[in-house]
């Protein structure tokens, strides 16, 4: 019986049986395993956005507000992965979208046929962001509408895919869905995907706003009044997850229990130690196992050396020379039982063997030897083999979860594949596959080794794979952490204002914009987006910024660099609104008339080629650049004109600026997601449009690379896997030959 603390507190006496103790662990663990294959299962694909799908009549309501206008494609895509993967297998569905109206696809649920999730698919093509997030209202249509015979069914659950805080209190939205769901079978989900920080992902300040965190509370209590679950994720992952949450709890609880598994095992074993009792001995034969004891440990003396060796023995301890080889002593004595010879290093570690251990050799060694001149002794010095190569394992790369502001030259001379140290081939060792001419034979022929290796062609060259499988497997997965970390990267590159502006980098900059006749039907979305940049990047980041409009003439929103503050920006974006296209490009006019005071750089917004010579333009520029060294970032509004585009390429050469095409965003950010979402290895699909932008342009480069070397790495693993299954065939076969 053991004295055990219980749960509650109190101490009980319980009975230890060590065979049930160790097959209850067993249990634990391979409980613990299925709960991890779990957390896999729901952290990848439409579970990882939506979770987990379970009722039979669903009802998914989509925010389309005019907030999420940037993040469409995201939400289409989260709904096409949940049609294909999740709905087929449902009884009825429909799809309610709403932003200050609603906008249902259905008027009432139909059948989860394939032709139905066809349909529903084709119409969330052609939805579109606009209003706030009346969410009430799609609420209550949902409830009143698609489930008013709620009380004849089971199994109904409302699916709520958002980024923000709705227009309504929470208090209110709680008691209507407490009451639309008590004593029904009816459950709200809500699916919450953080996009930005700050007042919204396109700059416009929606009709209620809520930080993020208390955004997730929000929707916490209204889940718990509908009695359903809450899911909160974003780009970098999942952030929290009641199913999940529930899972890692079991998980923990099956680690406490083993733990205490294990101190009952250790507290029983340690009372097992000190009840045990000494073996006893008859009172008269106490001293014969005191004297069988004795004789038993004692050790042969080593023959009593000569002078000569006290002498040599001396010399050695004062010298603090390596052990030294001499001629061995031998007694004067011709018997046959002479004892063998032992040399002065044998004799030096019998005689402190009792004392301490004896220490590693040196690499140089020492033996000395009596010449024949008198007394004289000679010395032979001699070395050991150098050390064999030993191959270095890989380091842990860790990457910052959090952006930095720097361009993408700049970030990659910090985290690229190859300062990170996980460059493939240079991870190989210099043992290239060899064949050499044999003249009997006329032809050429491998090397010895080359069997015991397997080869693969890397840059060209056969070299043999010295890499074991488990390096290869630890490679594999720092290299897919690093790869996530870059398909991050590109998402936030291409969300928000960077889309079509890039990254802001300086702290003192001014935003020309081109609003010639060309400019037309491309204004709208432009003031937009400038809208979001002064609230997104400009604001946030405090940046001291001016804007300039140009076509036939220039105009100024202020005569100096205005502080970011909120009044300022408001005024700026009121500004902003007041552009109207006309006239031409006269983008040389638009940089001469530049006089603001610690200006650092400009970001010039353009859609084609100006109306002045280019290389007037460029030479210019390098004329006024040495008054004032201004970099100039150039931005391209459409990449179709060849021309326009090699032009702001090179003005932004020659000014240390960044070039940067808006185009392919959407399709950029939709390829990011889909690679995140249903793999890494495979290099050829999806893949990246081409980004002509040098941020987005040496990052999805630095992308392609990684997926290559990943790749790569799986298919060596899998190599040396089966090269090494047939060995083991090959050795059992030659075996069974043998015998």
């Amino acid at each position: 019986m053991m004295q055990f603390e219980w749960y509650d507190g109190t101490v009980k006496n319980i009975h230890v049986d060590l065979p049930v103790l160790y097959n209850y662990q067993k249990l634990l663990a391979k409980m613990v395993r299925i709960y991890e294959k779990r957390i896999d299962w729901l952290s990848v694909a439409s579970r990882r956005i939506w979770g987990s799908v379970c009722e039979r009549r669903v009802v998914i309501l989509v925010d389309i507000s005019v907030t999420n206008s940037t993040y469409i494609s995201h939400i289409q895509h989260s709904l096409r992965l949940l049609l294909e993967e999740q709905m087929s297998d449902k009884d009825h569905f429909n799809i309610i979208g709403f932003g200050s109206d609603i906008v249902p696809w259905q008027q009432e649920l139909l059948p989860s046929q394939p032709e139905n999730l066809e349909k529903a698919w084709r119409w969330v093509l052609s939805l579109e962001c606009k209003g706030s997030r009346n969410f009430m209202s799609a609420l209550r249509r949902a409830v009143e509408v698609d489930f008013r015979d709620k009380d004849k069914h089971k199994s109904q659950g409302l699916y709520l895919l958002t980024t923000g805080i709705p227009d309504q209190e929470t208090h209110t939205i709680s008691a209507y869905v407490a009451e639309a769901c008590t004593g029904f079978d009816l459950q709200l989900h809500v699916c919450l995907f953080s996009v930005t920080e700050g007042t919204g992902s396109s700059g416009i300040i929606p009709a209620r706003y809520a930080s993020p965190t208390d955004t997730a509370n929000a929707f916490k209590e209204i889940v718990q009044a509908a009695g359903g679950r809450f899911h909160w994720f974003g780009e970098a992952g999942i952030f929290e997850s009641d199913d999940i949450t529930s899972i890692v709890s079991e998980m923990e609880k099956a680690k406490n229990y083993s733990q205490k598994c294990a101190f009952l095992v250790e507290s029983l074993k340690q009372r097992s130690v000190n009840q045990s009792v000494k073996p006893l001995t008859p009172e008269g034969h106490s001293n014969v196992l005191v004297r069988n004891k004795g004789k038993k440990n004692q050790k042969v003396s080593s023959p009593k050396p000569t002078a000569v060796l006290k002498d040599i023995k001396h010399n050695h301890g004062a010298e603090k020379n390596p052990p030294i080889r001499v001629v061995a002593w031998r007694p004067p004595s011709a018997k046959a039982g002479i004892p063998a010879a032992q040399t002065v290093k044998e004799w030096l570690q019998t005689e402190s063997k009792g004392k301490h251990k004896p220490r590693k050799q040196a690499e140089l060694s020492v033996s000395v030897f009596y010449t024949e001149e008198g007394r004289n002794v000679g010395t032979i010095y001699q070395r050991y083999p150098k050390a064999v190569r030993v191959r270095k394992s890989l380091c842990s790369v860790t990457l910052p979860e959090e952006e930095e502001i720097c361009s993408s030259k700049e970030w990659l001379t910090k985290y690229s594949i190859k300062k990170l140290k996980l460059d493939l081939p240079r991870l190989m060792l210099g043992c290239t596959h060899q064949k050499k001419i044999v003249e009997c034979l006329h032809k050429k022929v491998s090397a010895k080794y080359c069997s015991i290796f397997p080869s693969a062609e890397i840059n060209g060259v056969v070299k043999h794979l010295q890499f074991h499988p488990k390096e290869l497997e630890s490679y594999t997965e720092q290299l897919e952490n690093v790869l996530q970390r870059y398909l991050q990267r590109v998402q936030w590159l291409l969300s928000g204002s960077r889309r079509l502006f890039g990254t802001i980098l300086e702290a003192n900059v001014c935003v020309l914009i081109d609003t010639s006749g060309s400019m037309g039907p491309y204004l709208p979305s432009v003031t937009k987006e400038l809208t979001s940049l002064i609230w997104e990047q400009l604001r946030k980041n405090k940046v001291r910024f001016n804007l300039l409009r140009f076509a036939e003439n220039t105009e100024s929103w202020r005569e100096y660099l205005a502080e970011a503050t909120d009044e300022s920006c408001h005024d700026a974006v009121q500004w902003a609104s007041t552009c109207h296209a006309h006239g031409s490009s006269c983008i040389l006019a638009a940089l001469q008339a530049l006089s603001f005071q610690g200006v650092e750089a400009l970001y010039l917004l353009t859609d084609g080629k100006p109306d002045t010579s280019c290389s007037l333009i460029l030479k210019e520029i390098e004329r006024l650049r040495k008054k004032q060294d201004i970099i100039i970032h150039t931005i391209c509004f459409s990449c179709a004109d060849r021309g326009a585009v090699e032009f702001l390429k090179k003005l932004a050469s020659q000014t240390g600026g960044r070039f940067h095409c808006s185009s392919a965003g959407e399709d950029g950010q939709l390829a990011a997601h889909r690679i995140l979402t249903e793999g890494l290895d495979d290099e050829d699909n999806p893949v990246f449009p081409y980004f002509e932008g040098d941020d987005l342009k040496k990052l999805t480069q630095e992308v392609a690379k990684a997926r290559s070397f990943l790749k790569q790495a799986k298919s060596w693993r899998l190599l040396l896997e089966n090269w090494k299954t047939n060995q083991k065939s090959n050795s059992g076969f030659q075996k069974s030959v043998q015998d």
